[in-house]
């Protein structure tokens, strides 16, 4: 006889996977096409995404794009800020928001505020230097912070894509407290060997490298091969 505790199973059902996204926080430094370029390669990827945005971010993204970015409009805002190419042409892109949940800044009780989401990682694009103090330091001001901390106490990957020169000693020292706490920091810093011959080139080479760093597949960039001019050869 079964336990009155067992639960029945109806047959050819299979239970369905958690979904683990990656969150993307957006600070209010310089340089939103390149979380736009990052949060395009996760979904092609097929990954899911949560996504804050400061609200430091939001005067940056306002100033860079002309793009209003609002709580009650995020998808539609979202959208049209993906579409758009890091030369500031509306729908350059095809944008898929389609497996994407967004979180307000100041929602210290959402989902990834807490170790026990199911989050794979998370990824700041860009980070300012006050970001990169507050992840440091251990601080909570916002949800971005808060992530970041719990982030890093589950052992979960952690991104911070620095957006700033030149770089203070007090900044310097913040970034090597991460990187001993085991975050990857990288300089939004893009390289110029896999030919690029536009500005989306550079944005999507420092976008590749974010991606490269969580294990995220993509083709944002001619990757080196060890021939001198192979960039030239196209």
């Amino acid at each position: 006889m079964e336990s009155g505790h067992a639960r029945s199973q109806q047959p050819g059902r299979q239970p369905q996977s958690p979904r683990r996204p990656w969150v993307v926080g957006v600070s209010g430094a310089s340089g939103t096409p390149y979380a736009a370029a990052v949060l395009r390669g996760l979904r092609d990827a097929g990954e899911s995404v949560d996504l804050v945005v400061s609200r430091a971010s939001r005067l940056t993204l306002l100033d860079e794009t002309g793009i209003a970015f609002r709580d009650a409009h995020w998808q539609e805002d979202l959208r049209t800020w993906l579409a758009r190419g890091a030369d500031g042409k509306p729908g350059t892109f095809t944008a898929d928001v389609g497996d994407v949940r967004y979180w307000a800044a100041g929602d210290l009780a959402a989902g990834p505020s807490s170790g026990s989401y199911p989050a794979k990682g998370m990824l700041i694009v860009p980070a300012s230097t006050a970001s990169v103090a507050g992840v440091a330091l251990g601080l909570s001001k916002d949800l971005l912070q808060r992530v970041a901390s719990v982030t890093l106490k589950e052992r979960r990957p952690l991104v911070v894509a620095v957006r700033e020169t030149p770089l203070s000693g007090q900044t310097l020292r913040h970034m090597v407290a991460l990187d001993e706490a085991g975050a990857v920091v990288l300089p939004a810093s893009p390289a110029f060997y896999a030919g690029a011959t536009h500005i989306q080139d550079l944005v999507d080479f420092v976008a590749g490298r974010v991606l490269d760093a969580a294990g995220v597949p993509h083709r944002l960039y001619r990757r080196w091969e060890g021939e001198i001019g192979g960039s030239r050869e196209d």
